[in-house]
């Protein structure tokens, strides 16, 4: 049993690096990634820094250990947002099969990531190192 909890919190570590990048990139890239917000969407670059900044809190929230229910729920909830209203539009609207594909990657990237925030929201009830062997 101690290996398990070494490697899930490894693996929670790498999700939280992962998020904690996504939302710096979100700042230094704001004005690259304003374009993929929808015109019907009020706001602009305002939610782009927006996402960075939950980005950012909810991989620090999965490295401290609190508030994982709330951040791996939110998390996903914003990635299905993602799927829904910027890579489905994206790849139902190609105009060709390299941007098709790349918007099917990024369904599947957010998708998967999604998965892992509601598994650790899900568990978010261990939330400590536990070495015992009756978990």
């Amino acid at each position: 049993m101690h290996q398990y909890h070494i490697v899930s919190r490894i693996a929670i570590y790498l999700l939280a690096g992962v998020m904690i990048t996504f939302g710096i990139l979100h700042f230094m890239n704001a004005r690259d990634l304003v374009v993929y917000i929808p015109d019907y969407v009020p706001g602009g670059i305002l939610w782009v820094n927006i996402v960075g900044v939950a980005f950012i809190l909810g991989g620090i929230s999965f490295i401290l250990n609190r508030w994982v229910k709330m951040a791996g729920y939110l998390l996903a909830a914003i990635l299905f947002v993602f799927v829904i209203v910027i890579h489905l539009p994206n790849y139902l609207n190609a105009g060709n099969g390299e941007t098709r594909t790349m918007a099917l990657i990024n369904i599947l990237n957010d998708l998967a990531i999604a998965g892992f925030a509601l598994h650790l929201a899900a568990g978010a009830h261990h939330q400590k190192l536990h070495l015992e062997d009756s978990d």
